[in-house]
Order: C-alpha cells, then structure tokens, then sequence
C-alpha cells in the first residue's frame, strides 16, 4: 500500500512541475512578444525621469550610479530626437521644510538631514542627466508625481495619454506613480534598469510581479528599439 501511495504522490508531483514549467514558459513566451512588439505612438507619449537629483542617486552604491547615468542619458537623448515631451519630476524643499510634517516618517528625517532644499546642490538633477531647453520640471512636495504638482495638466493640455518612466527609487517616486496613473487610466511603459532602488530585492519584486500588471515593464534596449528610427524592410 505505502509503494502505491508513494507512486501516485510521485505521478502529482511530476504532473505539477510539468504544468508549471509549461505556464512559466508560456508566460515568459507572451511577455517577449509583447516585448517584440512593443509599439510607441509618439505623438501621445511623455517621457518621466523622476528624482535623479544629486541627493538621491548618491543613496545608491557608487558603482551603480555610472551605468545607471549613462542609460538614462541615452533613453532621454532618443526621446528628445524622436519629438517626445521629456518631464523631470524632483522632489524639493523650502527653506525651513514647511511642507513637512513631523508626522511624516519618510520626509522628516530629509529634514533632520538638510537634504534635498531648494537652492542646494544636491537638489539639482545630476549632471548627467540635466533638463536641456524644452523639457519641462515638474516640483513636488511629496513622493509620487502627481501628488502637489499640475503634472496631470501639463499631459492632458499636450493630449498625452501614456508615460514612459523610470526613477530613483522604485519602491518610492515609481511606486506611487504607476499606482496613480493606473487609476486615471494612462497606459504605462516602466524602464526597469533604468528604476534603482537601495533594496535589490524591493526592486525585483516590483518590476517582475507588481508593476506589469498595470504597466509594460521593458529595458532600457527595449524602449530605445520602440522610439529610434525604424529599419527599412
């Protein structure tokens, strides 16, 4: 009896890996051709490059910063040649921090810190990355992009109605973003290796798991494959 029972518990278990590995496959499978066939109408789409202050990309490791500069330069670079609205959104405070409340975990202890004040260096985008004439900066108060800012005029006014964005960090500006949009109905492309996020693991959960469903998650590559300049068949 106890050989059967072992045979048919070894016959399941055979019978769900072989379904799973089949659904992973299929699933990677439908993500790479959604991926393939990425399609960008740039008329309609806006470019979001939130936080890249000099504050906040030093947070991550040094070695991470270079990589993470250069591609971002890139994506931004391809999107002002291809006529798309680049947006910067940072984060800035007054003098005195007034808009802060003490009860505000996350941006009392930027207070207590004295980073990310308006007038200071490191409240200033990176160097790197920095607006160039015709984009526009967007100031907030607060963590997602829309939240204290008249982001959401400046895209219906430009008849944008999908975002292409990335940011520092993915767990905080990205976060809050994606959820916001989603709930106004833009249609949304993440730049994953373009988010940075001081919790790798943070950053990996929200970019496979939680951000594709209301969003396209994409690569740098990717993107730039969307909005360069299309090959001659």
């Amino acid at each position: 009896m106890s050989n059967i029972r072992i045979f048919f518990a070894a016959t399941l278990l055979a019978v769900f890996l072989t379904v799973s590995v089949t659904a992973l496959h299929a699933a990677d499978k439908q993500e790479a051709q959604a991926h393939a066939g990425l399609s960008i109408e740039k008329s309609r789409t806006a470019v979001l490059i939130m936080d890249y202050q000099n504050d906040i990309v030093g947070m991550l490791p040094e070695k991470e910063q270079g990589p993470l500069l250069d591609r971002a330069a890139t994506v931004l670079r391809e999107a002002r040649r291809s006529g798309m609205p680049v947006i910067y959104i940072v984060v800035r405070f007054r003098d005195g921090y007034p808009e802060i409340n003490p009860r505000n975990k996350l941006f009392s202890s930027l207070k207590e810190s004295g980073r990310l004040r308006e007038g200071t260096p490191g409240a200033e985008v990176n160097a790197k990355v920095t607006p160039q004439p015709g984009d526009i900066v967007v100031v907030k108060r607060r963590v997602g992009a829309f939240s204290t800012t008249d982001l959401e005029t400046i895209l219906r006014a430009k008849n944008i109605d999908t975002l292409v964005l990335f940011g520092i960090s993915t767990s905080g500006v990205v976060l809050s973003t994606v959820r916001w949009a989603a709930d106004m109905d833009f249609g949304m492309v993440v730049v994953a290796d373009v988010c940075a996020d001081r919790n790798e693991e943070v950053h990996r959960v929200l970019t496979e798991k939680v951000f594709p469903w209301q969003a396209t998650v994409v690569t740098a590559q990717e993107i730039l494959k969307a909005i360069g300049p299309k090959e001659r068949p």
